[in-house]
């Protein structure tokens, strides 16, 4: 009978004491390095608002699922809020119907807000819940009209001082987070679509709904929640200090300071920061802008020391690691 083949060696490192041991390998040293991290947000909530260029490249909306998955295994109770503007806007162009928009937000007629609809809640969070779903039964889709999870009155656009109509666009009057937190309970992912109810239950019961910003809808429902964390995904680097003459991202702001900067910022990155102020000034206790277009820049963001973009805090936050890490 053949001898049983000897173990192959394993590298070497010096223990503690100077003996010989075995080096663990770059995956090992990068779980054991998350380890603090994942303790120290276990049981919170993080609302992640998915947005920009990953929303349409196949590799990164794959990889985003894969975050979102991880951060619920790790014991983090995660809550998306999602986008659809290039999604919307190419259907739209296939309709012959125009894409406009106003202080950054898109100008909806009743014939917008039927694609709006149709996208978001038909096409956009149907891909993602099934991206989530190939790996078990974890994410379940929802709109803001269902359980009247969000009810909304119609907002007016601000140009240069003078209220613009922009159609079926709406502000959030009011968040009913308890279908949301009730599928936290239940182990489950909410997936959800920035579509809201009117106020006005007249104007409900003639089948109007309003398109709400992803933006504005993943920062009030962060509020609704106490969550702990939002984060905003999108297609830059964070909230550049002097754009276009410069790519500098700033790292971090306080509320009062973000305040000072919201009439100097261009017209894109005003509902996101705007957001971000909201959240942090009604309870949250960070908010994030980050690179969407960066694989897993959501794990990096939550269990490293690399996460980059530009944090929010409160006027009184003084550890910016602490709130956002």
């Amino acid at each position: 009978m053949s001898a049983s083949p000897s173990p192959r060696p394993l590298p070497h490192s010096p223990g503690r004491d100077g003996s010989a041991g075995h080096a663990a390998g770059p995956e090992a040293r990068a779980l054991v390095a998350a380890l603090p991290w994942v303790a120290r947000h276990h049981g919170q909530t993080v609302v992640i608002k998915f947005g920009g260029h990953a929303m349409v490249d196949d590799d990164l909306k794959a990889a985003f699922a894969m975050d979102i998955l991880y951060l619920r295994h790790a014991g983090l109770n995660p809550v998306v809020v999602h986008g659809g503007g290039p999604q919307i806007s190419a259907q739209l162009g296939r309709l012959g119907l125009e894409s406009r928009f106003e202080s950054g937000l898109r100008v909806t007629t009743d014939e917008a807000m039927e694609v709006v609809r149709m996208v978001l809640a038909g096409q956009v969070q149907r891909e993602l819940v099934g991206l989530l779903n190939a790996h078990g039964p974890h994410a379940v889709g929802l709109t803001g009209e269902d359980a009247r999870l969000m009810t909304a009155v119609k907002h007016y656009a601000d140009k240069d001082g003078t209220p613009v109509d922009i159609g079926r666009v709406g502000e959030i009057a009011h968040v009913d987070a308890g279908i949301v937190q009730g599928l936290i309970d239940n182990g489950r992912i909410p997936v959800v679509s920035p579509i809201a109810r009117p106020e006005d239950d007249k104007d409900a019961a003639e089948g109007g709904v309003f398109n709400v910003n992803a933006d504005t809808a993943a920062a009030a429902l962060a509020v609704a929640l106490g969550a702990q964390t939002l984060l905003i995904l999108t297609d830059v680097e964070g909230l550049y200090r002097n754009w276009p003459d410069s790519d500098e991202v700033i790292p971090r702001l306080t509320a009062g300071e973000l305040t000072g900067l919201l009439p100097r910022l261009s017209s894109g990155m005003i509902p996101k920061m705007e957001s971000c102020l909201h959240a942090v000034n009604n309870g949250v206790r960070s908010a994030r802008v980050i690179d969407g277009r960066v694989r897993n820049s959501i794990l990096l963001q939550m269990f490293t020391d690399d996460g980059a973009g530009t944090v929010v805090v409160p006027d009184d936050e003084s550890d910016v690691r602490e709130t956002t890490a």
